[in-house]
């Protein structure tokens, strides 16, 4: 329930850079229903409620009954108005004072999109839970774009059944497959792909679009696994972080290689371009010196995938807003097994990357099974992998 000030009040705060923003005026209960409708139709329906009634602007199909106007654009949890698209000085007499202040202080702001990285563990039937159960996932962690890995479900009849799409039926989204195991499922719409499947360009409600790229990276050998003696598909026992690096570029540089072919460029560009995945590989920022001396990892490894990555001018979300890697380990491999597992090694292998001069990482999530090892709870829950979920300003 948002906090309630008077016309005054909000006027002073704007005046002094002082409001907090919409949670300031907004009351979250109210029309709770309305709103996330829209927010599927990707508009925005927020009803304000600052010590006056139906305080947002409004159109009465009977009197006393308010519906929100057209052509608002969706800003997220975050943020609240935008000026609509064709609107006149006629329009704003019918605005509240304050809440026109609200909607030009927003709009200066940006606008809000969240990007989540979701292992489904094979559709989701892995973890024996219903596909709605993956949907709560996604609905917990106010995901407005979602990379999938593993959307293929366990075989029936011959069939692989791709859930990713099910998935993004369920949510009414919609959706691009990548290939048998990745696919994106967007909350706006999505108007072309790059040619090898690799990222697509979606529309928001503003107008601005954004690339997306997500991928699933090869899953043997698993370098951690190498250096620790834990057999994991046939794979030799090696030592030293050059070996890892060497193993990491056989397993999975031809894969990041065509990757890159089709990023680069839009990078380049100076696009909003976000990049989900699962890599199965940790990162460079992770297993450092620092991380090995304090046994953290066997040894420092500079992985070549996330490096590959971030040379090319993408910024990871989690190490850019958590860079200390002791303090914040933001695991994702695995819910399943205990810390001390002496037959695992937990690691963060699932990331959300972005670049564009205009784009802003605001937060980052680990999406879980519980307060201990994640930020948004989910239970159960559903998967294998933790998923990572990441907002943006773009301005």
């Amino acid at each position: 329930m948002g906090n309630k000030s008077d016309v005054g009040t909000i006027g002073r705060k704007l005046r002094e850079g002082k409001l907090d923003g919409p949670e300031e005026v907004l009351d979250w209960d109210v029309g709770r229903e309305q709103r996330e409708t829209n927010r599927e139709r990707g508009q925005l329906g927020y009803w304000f409620h600052a010590g006056w009634k139906y305080s947002a602007p409004v159109r009465l199909s009977s009197p006393g009954v308010p519906k929100p106007l057209p052509g608002f654009n969706r800003l997220g949890s975050g943020s609240s108005l935008t000026q609509p698209a064709g609107m006149t000085p006629t329009w704003f007499r019918f605005l509240h004072p304050a809440a026109l202040l609200l909607a030009l202080a927003t709009a200066a702001r940006g606008e809000d999109l969240r990007v989540m990285s979701f292992n489904l563990w094979h559709g989701g039937d892995a973890g024996k839970q219903p596909l709605s159960q993956s949907a709560a996932v996604i609905r917990a962690a106010r995901a407005d774009l979602v990379g999938f890995q593993e959307a293929g479900g366990f075989e029936r009849d011959g069939q692989r059944p791709n859930n990713g799409r099910r998935l993004a039926e369920l949510l009414g989204w919609h959706y691009f497959a990548q290939g048998p195991s990745p696919g994106i499922a967007s909350r706006f719409p999505i108007v072309t792909n790059t040619p090898g499947k690799h990222g697509i360009t979606v529309k928001l409600p503003s107008g601005k679009t954004v690339r997306h790229f997500n991928v699933h990276l090869m899953h043997t050998p698993y370098q951690p696994y190498q250096l620790l003696d834990i057999p994991y598909g046939n794979a030799p026992f090696i030592r030293t972080g050059a070996e890892a690096v060497a193993e990491a570029r056989k397993a999975r540089g031809a894969e990041v290689e065509r990757l890159l072919a089709e990023l680069k460029p839009v990078v380049a560009q100076g696009e909003a371009v976000f990049l989900t995945g699962d890599f199965n590989e940790p990162s460079h920022l992770d297993w450092t010196e620092r991380a090995a001396q304090a046994r953290r990892h066997p040894v420092a490894v500079p992985y070549p995938s996330t490096l590959a990555v971030t040379s090319a001018g993408m910024r990871d979300s989690f190490r850019t807003l958590f860079p200390d890697e002791l303090a914040k380990p933001g695991v994702t491999w695995t819910p399943l097994t205990r810390p001390d597992d002496p037959k695992d090694h937990h690691d963060r292998i699932d990331f959300v990357f972005f670049a564009g001069p205009n784009v802003t990482a605001k937060q980052c999530a680990v999406v879980g099974e519980s307060a201990t090892f994640a930020d948004v709870v989910v239970t159960p829950y559903p998967s294998d992998h933790r998923a990572v979920v990441a907002t943006f300003d773009l301005k």
